[in-house]
């Protein structure tokens, strides 16, 4: 009987979690072809708290992103914001793709990229206002970009066109920022200058989710890590989870090769 009642209590406090998460995966497959991608993954993303999603080359990290989204459609699972369905909830998501996936050569300036994350407020007719053209300047002030509004995008730098995508995620005032590899690619400025932009938002209470690959600076960056390898290998908080034990579990021999300091590692 006692085991059973803490049985219950452990469900019933999941459960409270999951409806209380900003972003809950349950059972997300994905398979292209005949090889699955990831494999009945749960991810349950604390509010406020910045989390990242590590893993080896090929574990299904941008994958399972873009599922949770419904950017690519899974065999299966379910995904819930904030309790409600995804399809009820997408205007509390901003969501920064990979850079390498978008066309840098379409003719069409920083502006103009930024306002096209404000489009649910821009309605059907797409009629930018001044209020509309503040919100973006706005967005582009704490990215550091004002000087480039006018720029065509494929004129700008690797670092400087990641600022612009974080700029038009930060004009759709969401609760929750999707970022899938936002460091890659970009110098050592621009990383300081967007990790300060999501600490900033996950201290004003927003919730922060990124695929990362740099396992040397997890400890300074995140609140929380999810080590997938196809699977869920371990979840929580860094402190108790991004050991060498359960990084070892997802990379395996690969780990050698990561980028991590092991003075960095919680032991």
């Amino acid at each position: 009987m006692t085991i059973q009642l803490v049985t219950d209590q452990t469900k019933a406090k999941a459960e409270a979690t999951r409806v209380a998460s900003p972003l809950a995966v349950r059972g997300m497959t994905v398979s292209y072809g005949q090889t699955p991608a990831i494999f009945s993954v749960d991810m349950t993303v604390r509010a406020g708290a910045m989390t990242a999603i590590v893993g080896p080359n090929g574990a299904g990290k941008s994958t399972l992103l873009k599922a949770a989204l419904q950017v690519i459609k899974p065999l299966a699972g379910t995904v819930t914001v904030f309790g409600q369905p995804l399809e009820r909830m997408r205007d509390r998501i901003a969501y920064v793709p990979q850079r390498a996936s978008v066309d840098w050569d379409f003719p069409t300036r920083v502006i103009d990229v930024v306002l096209m994350g404000m489009y649910r407020q821009l309605g059907l007719l797409g009629r930018v206002r001044a209020k509309h053209r503040a919100q973006a300047m706005e967005a582009l002030v704490r990215v550091g970009m004002t000087d480039f509004a006018t720029r065509q995008i494929g004129q700008l730098s690797g670092g400087q066109q990641q600022r612009v995508f974080l700029a038009r995620a930060l004009a759709q005032h969401a609760d929750v920022y999707v970022l899938d590899e936002p460091f890659a690619g970009v110098d050592a400025a621009t990383e300081k200058a967007i990790i300060a932009v999501l600490k900033e938002l996950r201290d004003t209470g927003r919730t922060v989710l990124a695929v990362h690959h740099d396992l040397a600076t997890v400890p300074d960056y995140f609140d929380d890590v999810v080590l997938l390898n196809t699977q869920v290998i371990a979840a929580g908080p860094v402190e108790t989870t991004f050991t060498e034990d359960n990084l070892q579990a997802a990379y395996g021999g690969r780990l050698t090769t990561a980028r991590v300091d092991p003075e960095s590692i919680a032991g």
